[in-house]
Formats: structure tokens, C-alpha cells, sequence
């Protein structure tokens, strides 16, 4: 049986998109390969077939807690690299860990999970050390403006650009999860670093959502899985900044270089509770039956509640911290109408080139979607799905009609429901392990032509 030497980060059971992604992809491929897995996480546990070892991040998190309860975690963004990635820390016990394993395991691969991105640190030095097979999934690409709008300096900016070139160029091949990402960045490679690329987008397995029953209740559900932003965009009524937090915002924001100026406001649910509102004002006898239920919440609850209360959508919004895949998968089969959001991108700006990982979960129920998201790669994969409304970040006006005619068939006993079962194989994670696993298996096949492996 092949042996591949995994480098991951986030790791199950933490209830992350990557985490689960993960978890999914490892499921499979343990079937052909013998797995060993080098994480931060202690508890990390995907069955006896796949060794899972704990390394202790070294962050010095109460030296960092200070300087920003001091205010001073600006002096971090010259320190740390990668938008100040607590995984910076733990390259070294990481890299010591993965020299042991591979003594002891002589891996035929080794591949580096990211996000986040300094965890390829730890592949390309193992690499250069042994000479092993290097495979870098990526996920999103670190120069994605959709994901990384603004940098801490232009020089950060450009480490940056330089950074994926990098790794690029070290790696034997990298896995993107967007096309048009993976076509913007190889566009920018030399001729022979090109054929490196390859698409293994999220996916979600069929079996996992068919076993949860419609609720029978007589409220109107509509759900977001995962992270919001946008909130502190809420945060205060206009006029209500006092010069002393302006000043102290614009420090923050010193030197800070902006590629894309997204409009975050739209990361939040408040364009779509706008919607709500509008709806229960031309329906009143639907008040108090029209609900939004966010389920993955990372921000303080006071800053959440504030938000909320400014727009005053405290009524039509809950808040929930992060669940766990299980859960997500149930409350989005047993919703009315699933929500999906991304920051709003300029007028006449190039197509963003992120697609949510919540896009293949929510096309595996047979729920109504509503994508307020910008045009390009999630538009475009969206684009022609059955039971699926397309519409800008900010278009109120086409959400109050979607809400409305699906609300309408709900409160009429007639709930509409979409039969994507075609679509089944395209997003199954035995397909997308089919994907990686032939990745894994060229990488090796091209080391081959190189010298005998060395093993530290």
C-alpha cells in the first residue's frame, strides 16, 4: 500500500470547512493509502486506520494577548507573515516531526494542506530535505482578491505574490479548489510550471443527506451554514464614531494596501433582512413567521447584537455559534430557503474567483437557494442549477420577489423542492478523492525521473 505523509493544520474534529474537507477527502483515499497525519490539533481522530499525530503549536499567545489588549497588534503585521497566521509558530515542531515520521515511515508523498498558507513552509523544507514527492493543496489562493482584499503594506502584498510563485515552482503539483483562481495564477507561471495545476473543487457525499425529515412546523426558515462578516460595518450609526475611534481605525489601517475594494457590508445578513422586512410589510400576515438563522457565528456576541439592533433586525435574525457537519447538514435539508452570500465586488471589476465551500452542501438537498454573490466562479458554477435564484450581493429589490414567491408556495402548503440527484456524482467526495488521489499518484510518478530520494 502507497504511504502519504499529511501536513494539516485544521484537522477534524474541529468544525471547520478545511476540517471537514479533510476528513471527507482522507475517508476514501485510506482505502489505497496508509495515512500518517502531522497536526496542532490535540484530539485529532479520523478512525484506527490513520495515524494521527499531535504536535504543540508554539504561539506565544499571552505575549500576542497583551500587545493587543494594549493596543498595539499593529506591530504584529511586520512579525508575522500570512496576515499574522498563528501557524507561523508551529513550522518548527511541525518540520522536526515530519523528519522523524519520515525516517521511520518512508512516505511515497508528502502533501501540505492550506489554509493556512505557512503550512507550506513545512512541505517544501521536508522536500528539500528528502527529496520526496511534494503535493501543496492550496484551497483558495493566498492573492485571491474575493479572499484578500487588502494586504498590511504593498511589500506584503508582493511577499505574497512572490510566495505562491514559490511555491508554485518547489512543489510537484498544487491542488486549487476555484478555476478561475487556478487559471489567474498559472497564468503568471514559466511554461514548465504550468502543467503542475489541477482542480479538485469541496464536494459533499449524497449519503449524508438523506435521512432528515422536512420540518412540519408553520414558520419560513431561511438558512446560512458557516461564518458571517461584515458586522462591525453595522456596528455604529452613522455620525455615532467619535474622532478618537476614527483616529485609532485610520492607525490600524496605516500603509495597508487595497487590490480589490469589496464591499463587506454584504458578507452580512442584513441585505437579505432588508428583504424580509420589505416582505412582511407587503404580507402582514406573515409577521412573525419569516426567520433568518445564521448557524456558524465567529464574531462577539455584542458586537453581533449591536449590529443587529442598528438595523433593527433582532426580530427576523438569529445568531448561532459554529455546529458541527452533522448538524449543518441537518438544518440546511430541513430549511425553506437556503442563503449564500459574498462580499459585493465594484462595478466593471474582473470576476472574483471564490466559490463557498457551502455551495456543493446546499446543492446536495433538495432546498430552494438563494446566492446573493458576485459574478464569477461562484456565479458560474451556480449559474443553470436547478432551484437556484442568482442575484447580486446588494440587490434588495430581486430578493424581496425570490422570498416572496417561495415564501408564498410554503405558506400555501405547496413547498418547493428540487430534484438535483444528477448532480450526485459531480459533488461526491468519492469523486473528488478519485481526483486527489491521482494527483498524489502523477506527483510520484514525476519524482521518479529525479534522483534517489534521500532519507534524513
Amino acid at each position: 500500500m502507497k504511504k502519504l505523509l499529511s501536513i494539516c493544520y485544521n484537522f477534524p474534529p474541529e468544525p471547520r470547512t478545511t476540517s471537514n474537507r479533510i476528513a471527507r477527502i482522507m475517508k476514501y483515499l485510506q482505502k489505497d493509502w496508509q495515512i500518517e497525519v502531522i497536526t496542532p490539533v490535540e484530539d485529532g481522530y479520523l478512525g484506527e486506520e490513520i495515524a494521527v499525530h499531535s504536535v504543540k503549536n508554539w504561539y506565544p499567545k499571552y505575549l500576542i494577548d497583551l500587545l493587543i489588549k494594549i493596543k498595539l497588534e499593529k506591530l504584529l503585521e511586520w512579525v508575522i507573515p500570512f496576515w499574522g497566521e498563528p501557524a507561523f509558530f508551529w513550522l518548527a515542531p511541525a518540520l522536526n516531526k515530519a523528519r522523524k515520521l519520515i525516517k521511520q515511515e518512508r512516505p511515497d508523498v508528502i502533501v501540505a494542506f492550506m489554509m493556512p498558507y505557512s503550512i507550506g513552509i513545512i512541505g517544501v523544507i521536508t522536500k528539500w530535505l528528502t527529496g520526496l514527492p511534494l503535493v501543496l493543496n492550496f484551497d483558495d489562493s493566498p492573492t485571491c482578491d474575493d479572499m484578500h482584499s487588502s494586504f498590511y503594506s504593498w511589500f506584503h502584498y508582493r511577499l505574497t505574490l512572490w510566495m505562491e510563485n514559490f511555491y508554485v515552482h518547489q512543489a510537484d503539483a498544487v491542488i486549487y479548489v476555484s478555476q478561475l483562481n487556478l487559471e489567474r495564477v498559472r497564468s503568471r507561471q514559466p511554461q514548465q510550471d504550468r502543467s503542475k495545476f489541477h482542480l479538485v473543487r469541496y464536494g459533499a457525499d449524497p449519503e449524508e443527506f438523506s435521512q432528515y425529515p422536512a420540518r412540519t412546523d408553520n414558520e419560513f426558515h431561511i438558512t446560512y451554514t458557516g461564518a458571517m462578516a461584515g458586522w462591525f460595518e453595522f456596528y455604529y450609526k452613522p455620525g455615532e464614531k467619535t474622532c478618537i475611534k476614527k483616529i485609532y481605525q485610520a492607525w490600524l489601517k496605516l500603509g495597508h494596501y487595497q487590490i480589490a475594494k469589496l464591499d463587506q457590508r454584504s458578507a452580512s445578513p442584513m441585505f437579505v433582512g432588508q428583504a424580509v422586512q420589505q416582505v412582511l410589510i407587503n404580507y402582514p400576515e406573515w409577521e412573525g413567521k419569516i426567520k433568518i438563522k445564521i448557524y456558524g457565528n465567529l464574531f462577539a456576541k455584542y458586537v453581533v447584537d449591536r449590529a443587529l439592533q442598528n438595523q433593527n433586525l433582532t426580530n427576523i435574525v438569529s445568531v448561532s455559534s459554529p455546529v458541527s457537519n452533522e448538524k449543518s447538514i441537518e438544518l440546511a435539508c430541513q430549511c425553506d430557503l437556503l442563503f449564500l452570500t459574498l462580499p459585493a465586488r465594484p462595478p466593471g471589476s474582473c470576476p472574483g474567483g471564490r466559490i463557498s465551500g457551502k455551495t456543493y452542501e446546499y446543492l446536495m438537498t433538495d432546498r430552494p437557494i438563494l446566492a446573493a454573490v458576485p459574478k464569477g466562479e461562484n456565479w458560474d458554477y451556480l449559474e443553470g442549477k436547478p432551484g437556484v435564484w442568482l442575484v447580486e450581493p446588494t440587490d434588495v429589490s430581486t430578493m424581496i420577489k425570490v422570498i416572496s414567491k417561495i415564501a408564498a408556495a410554503k405558506f400555501s402548503g405547496k413547498q418547493l423542492t428540487f430534484d438535483r440527484t444528477h448532480l450526485y456524482d459531480e459533488l461526491s467526495y468519492v469523486t473528488r478523492a478519485k481526483e486527489f488521489s491521482d494527483v498524489l499518484d502523477k506527483a510520484i510518478y514525476i519524482r521518479q525521473s529525479y534522483p534517489k530520494i534521500r532519507m534524513i
